[in-house]
Parts: C-alpha cells; sequence; structure tokens
C-alpha cells in the first residue's frame, strides 16, 4: 500500500501542468515558462519568456537582452522603448503583460 501512495505522489510530481491554453507551465524540477497571458519582468526574462510578448521573435529578444546587459536593468516598463525595434504598436500590444522588478 505504502509502495502505492509513493508511486502516485511519484507520478502526481513528474506530471506537467497544462494551462487552459494548453500550454505546458510548469514541470517539477524544471524551469517555469511564461505563458501567453503572464507577466513578462523584462530585467529578468531570457530569450524564450521574451519571445512569449506578442510580436518579439528571438532576434527582438536577443536584441532586448544585449540592451539590458549593456545598459543593467530597465527602471519602469516604458524603458523598453528604448530598445531598437521596440516601437509604440509593439509596445502598446504588451503594455499590460511588462513588469519590471
Amino acid at each position: 500500500m505504502v509502495h502505492r501512495i509513493a508511486l502516485v505522489l511519484l507520478l502526481a510530481l513528474v506530471t506537467p501542468v497544462v494551462s487552459t491554453a494548453g500550454v505546458v507551465t510548469e514541470t517539477v524540477g524544471a524551469t517555469v515558462s511564461v505563458g501567453a497571458d503572464d507577466k513578462v519582468n523584462i530585467n529578468t526574462a531570457g530569450l524564450k519568456d521574451l519571445m512569449t510578448l506578442s510580436g518579439v521573435g528571438r532576434s527582438l529578444a536577443e536584441k532586448i537582452v544585449k540592451y539590458r546587459d549593456e545598459h543593467g536593468n530597465f527602471k519602469k516598463p516604458n524603458d523598453l522603448r528604448k530598445v531598437d525595434g521596440v516601437g509604440a504598436a509593439l509596445w502598446e500590444k504588451n503594455r499590460e503583460r511588462i513588469v519590471v522588478k
């Protein structure tokens, strides 16, 4: 009986949690990925998380990380507009999701 309980608990720990959008948002022992409606901290987000923002592909995500590495952390979310390639339209589409912590 104890072995069955342990097996059930082990299976529960390694089974991915799926959001209503069908995107895996968490797996125990792995990095938590940002979903399509989650906030993105532009001071800590990696390429994958930045690419969840509407209109941000790999190239622009790399520019954002490079800008952050060269200039330090963003002071406010709107500072993202200082990155070459981030214009008014991209900002407006994503402003509710972009945070600075």
